[in-house]
């Protein structure tokens, strides 16, 4: 299964531009900008799914308390279904028009409420969240501090915003956001007076590097620099939803920061396995959002399945039924944690810089929480070591520029709580690491000539048979 994704991928990093001379107009500009994505072999495609369609493993999908994969969220979405047979899928209308409807209202206080916020507001991803957050909350004369490792749609929110004073601090680091503070106060002299507010945007769990926010830190390096209830915080939790915290409930639950943060983020379509998302806020902010944020107002309401189904995963959280799978998650990230440091072929490839896991926390005196392993690796490497565990039937994901910033190529590994100890099958995968040099100057005329130092013959049989 893997050969044919793996050729697949080869075919469509091939150039063009070039081709594209009696194209039109329109469509060979488009190529040409494509191309300069497929010269550093990063086009992305649409590819078959190989773990939900056949026997591989999945070490890719956001899954982590394996709600999809165990069926468990379907049946408890039928029953919820079954008990509200009159509603509509669709609400057919923005939420300021007709689209709002009580079974919403409903689900959005059952939210609020697991969440010990005063309000949550239903909208359609993560994304949409962002955009609206820091496009219709930050106020002209406000500044927004943000880490610089905040997802890809709080750039683009922020972008939006109406505030010209924006800055980043290094990532995680809390001398470095009180730097930030200090700038803002010195160079806005309304947010000094306390006339105006300080933004700050961290997400609990970042998902490149799988380390967690210094909330506590920087909550009060920002009491003791600004003036009283100036610095206000907003909180991505898309990747602690479900997983980290008292029955999933995320980082500032878990922290018993509910009432020192005036936003939270939780997102649906991961851990909990639905879609949608929830900004988390007072009734002041959720009126912000309702008046200011144009991908509340001229969008339609989300439909009644896509409700019905992040309120099925609440309530099996709610039930403690996923407490058991939070717990397995930690057990099975340590045991592959301690089988990788003491095998002797991975501690060699990360003295010679090859690989390197990165975790920020001592998984050896404590279990892990977060269900993400990344697995630092050269540029380009990561496409090599993806599809070399595909042969092996472990479907992880590679992570490269733009993504993340150029030199830092990953592979990251998403656990499951359904996954098992078969994970030592994946310690030897990742053993001959260290591998071609050039392998993603493979293509498919010349894939059965070349042959690669150290490459399994395996890979190259299957290489071989990609051509056939």
């Amino acid at each position: 299964m893997a050969a044919p994704v793996l050729a697949d991928w080869i075919r469509n990093q091939k150039l063009k531009g070039p081709a594209a001379k009696n194209a039109t107009t329109f469509d060979r500009n488009l190529e040409e900008a494509l191309d300069v994505r497929r010269r550093d072999h990063a086009l992305y495609t649409l590819k078959q799914n190989l773990w939900r369609e056949g026997t591989a493993i999945d070490f890719s999908s956001s899954d982590a308390l394996s709600l999809g994969a165990s069926g468990l969220l379907r049946k408890e979405f039928n029953r919820e279904l079954a008990c509200y047979p009159d509603l509509p899928p669709g609400p057919s209308s923005s939420r300021i028009m007709d689209g709002n409807y009580q079974y919403l209202e409903m689900v959005e206080g059952e939210i609020a409420r697991y969440h010990d916020s005063q309000t949550a507001l239903f909208v359609s991803s993560g994304y949409d969240a962002n955009v609206a957050v820091f496009s219709a909350i930050p106020r002209s004369g406000d500044a927004i501090l943000y880490d610089e490792l905040v997802h890809a749609s709080a750039h683009d929110g922020i972008q939006q915003s109406q505030t010209n004073c924006r800055a980043s601090f290094r990532h995680n680091d809390v001398e470095s956001f009180r730097d930030a503070l200090e700038n803002v106060i010195h160079s806005q002299p309304l947010i000094r007076l306390g006339k105006r507010s300080v933004i700050v945007a961290v997400e609990s769990v970042y998902s490149m590097d799988a380390d967690f926010c210094p909330l506590q830190e920087l909550i009060d390096a920002a009491s003791e620099i600004m003036p009283a209830g100036t610095a206000q915080f907003y909180v991505d939790e898309a990747h602690a939803t479900g997983v980290i915290g008292p029955q999933g409930r995320g980082l500032v639950c878990q922290l018993g920061l509910q009432k020192d943060i005036a936003i939270r983020l939780h997102t649906f379509g991961k851990a909990l396995a639905s879609s949608g998302a929830v900004i988390l806020g007072t009734e002041t902010v959720r009126s912000a959002l309702i008046n200011f944020a144009s991908t509340i107002i001229f969008t339609t309401a989300p439909g009644f399945p896509v409700v019905a189904a992040a309120r099925a995963s609440y309530r099996l959280m709610a039930a403690g039924q996923t407490i058991q799978a939070q717990e397995n998650i930690g057990v099975l990230v340590k045991y592959f944690l301690d089988a990788m440091a003491s095998n002797a072929a991975w501690q060699k490839a990360e003295r010679q810089g090859i690989v390197s896991i990165l975790v920020n926390y001592d998984w050896e005196q404590k279990p892990p929480v977060s269900h993400i392993v990344p697995i630092r690796t050269r540029p380009r490497y990561s496409y090599w070591l993806v599809f070399h565990l595909a042969f092996a039937g472990f479907i992880t994901y590679p992570v490269e520029y733009p993504i993340i910033p150029k030199g830092q190529s990953r592979v990251r590994l998403a656990f499951h709580a359904h996954n098992t100890k078969k994970g030592r099958l994946m310690i030897c995968s990742l053993q001959p690491v260290a591998g071609p040099k050039r392998w993603w100057k493979l293509s498919l005329d010349k894939v059965t000539s070349i042959r690669y130092r150290g490459l399994r013959s395996r890979f190259i049989l299957l290489c071989t048979q990609m051509t056939g």
